[in-house]
């Protein structure tokens, strides 16, 4: 399935997100991700891209940007080729780093700018990198303490993420600490990090429901925002409005494939790939299983599509049945 092109618009706030190719690490080490968080500050002060948040993890790093008029895309190449030259050279490794390409969500500013920034400054406590909103408060490595003035860089926008919650600041910095712990019980936001639909759904809960009611919406794999954002986005690059998928219709194995393959956190490549990696197996079983039961795709199809046989089709469908641990997942499309 060939990539859709990036919506590219000056002005305009974005997620971006890499991974390591394989669950590779970016960062061995202290001297590995003070290295990166260096490229961070070069490249935000030499162009006019903002940052507003920003976390790096062992194996992925997430960032929160207002887009200036150079390409993002030049942006990234930048960070991760300068990143990876090094990387490779420190550690005497050859081959790609970054997983595919880095992603980049479109999102509607108004409705997602503070639950992307807690999101995001969340991750070191989900990734079990520090234990606490107070260990998180003096974190190097992500954006949150920076905005509480317990650290502080000259690359990073930390006031604009403040006046979302008042002009003055002790109040302000207070009342976003409260936002942030109020975070800490919410798990992973799916609405946030899933599919077009997903997330123009409000999650697997709300996709459920508007299927319940036979409702059909607009959403795009680019773009985090309502149906209207969606639409007058894709009208503004004249892309044409059946691009989009529907709750209802057009839900494709090329698309449940992406939407297992996020929720497993694994490439769409790999699945198709001889690895018996245990995330790999299941994501092949959940794909295999939905597809059957309400794609009503063959089995052949399905054995030529994930490069295995057809009697391993069956023996993944037969061993997904027994698996209720992700039957939210599976209801949607049952």
């Amino acid at each position: 399935m060939p990539r859709q092109p990036r919506i590219q618009i000056a002005g305009s706030l974005y997620h971006v997100m890499a991974r390591g190719i394989h669950g590779q690490d970016l960062f061995y080490d202290k001297k590995d991700f003070d290295h990166f968080a260096s490229r961070l500050a070069e490249l935000f002060i030499t162009t006019d891209h903002t940052c507003y948040a920003w976390a790096l993890l062992n194996n992925h790093f997430h960032l929160l940007i207002k887009s200036g008029e150079t390409p993002l895309s030049l942006l990234m190449r930048k960070m991760l080729t300068g990143h990876a030259v090094y990387f490779n050279r420190r550690h005497k490794r050859s081959g790609h780093l970054f997983q595919n390409r880095f992603k980049s969500i479109l999102c509607q500013e108004d409705a997602y700018f503070l639950q992307l920034v807690r999101y995001i400054h969340l991750n070191p406590i989900r990734a079990g990198l520090v234990k606490s909103i107070r260990s998180l408060n003096s974190y190097k490595y992500s954006g949150h303490a920076y905005i509480l003035g317990e650290l502080t860089n000259d690359w990073q926008d930390t006031q604009t993420p403040l006046l979302w919650f008042g002009k003055q600041k002790n109040r302000s910095v207070q009342k976003y600490i409260d936002y942030m712990k109020a975070g800490l019980t919410e798990g992973k936001r799916e609405d946030l990090t899933g599919g077009g639909l997903l997330r123009t759904a409000g999650g697997w809960k709300g996709l459920k429901d508007l299927r319940k009611r036979g409702q059909s919406i607009l959403g795009d794999e680019r773009m985090l925002g309502d149906s209207n954002f969606v639409e007058e986005t894709l009208k503004q690059f004249d892309e044409p409005i059946e691009s989009s998928h529907s709750v209802r219709n057009d839900y494709s194995l090329d698309q449940l494939t992406k939407d297992v393959c996020h929720h497993f956190d694994v490439s769409p490549t790999d699945v198709k790939g001889a690895s018996k990696q245990r995330n790999l197996i299941k994501a092949k079983g959940m794909i295999c299983y939905v597809a059957t039961r309400n794609l009503k795709t063959k089995g052949t199809e399905l054995a030529t599509f994930l490069n295995i046989s057809k009697s391993t089709v069956s023996k993944l469908v037969s061993g997904f049945q027994s698996n209720e641990q992700y039957a939210e997942f599976i209801n949607i499309y049952m």
